[in-house]
């Protein structure tokens, strides 16, 4: 049983990677009476050969065996219901006398920054130290007369007052 699934999924994955092969393929079209027309050649139940494609990074030209070159029809040319040809360009009538002047304009544009209010004046000799309020933005009181102990004492702390 193993052996026949093993078998089976060999098989299923040859037949996957033969797709892609490079040899030549024949053209069979999705809808009848629709050609399929390659460099002007109806390709419709021939041979094509050829690497190419949105899939290759090159594009070669395809040769096509067995196809049939495809004539452009004529095209028709529409004319009015005079039956004659228009005319070449527009037909422009110049009016007599002399045209008038145009009006006058002028735009002019500007850019400048918005005013800032006045700002206060810093002082021209500020303190040299800067001492922070007795107590800490979480409401913790701050006791700036003992200096900080060094972290390397072991010595207990000395009960508050």
């Amino acid at each position: 049983m193993r052996a026949g699934i093993a078998l089976a999924i060999l098989i299923g994955a040859t037949c996957t990677a033969m797709a892609g092969s490079n040899g030549p393929y024949i053209v069979i079209p999705g809808r009848p009476g629709v050609p399929i027309i390659i460099n002007g050649v109806d390709a419709s139940y021939s041979v094509v050969e050829g690497d190419w494609g949105l899939g290759k990074g090159i594009h070669v030209q395809p040769t096509v065996y067995g196809g049939r070159p495809v004539l452009e029809p004529p095209v028709g040319h529409y004319y009015p219901s005079s039956g004659r040809e228009p005319g070449y360009g527009r037909l422009e009538i110049e009016p007599a006398g002399k045209p008038r002047p145009a009006e006058s304009f002028h735009e002019s544009t500007s850019a400048q920054s918005t005013p800032q209010p006045p700002q206060p004046a810093v002082p021209l000799y500020p303190p040299a130290v800067i001492t922070a309020p007795p107590y800490g933005g979480a409401g913790i009181q701050q006791n700036f007369g003992d200096p900080p102990r060094d972290f390397r004492d072991r010595t207990p702390l000395k009960p508050r007052q």
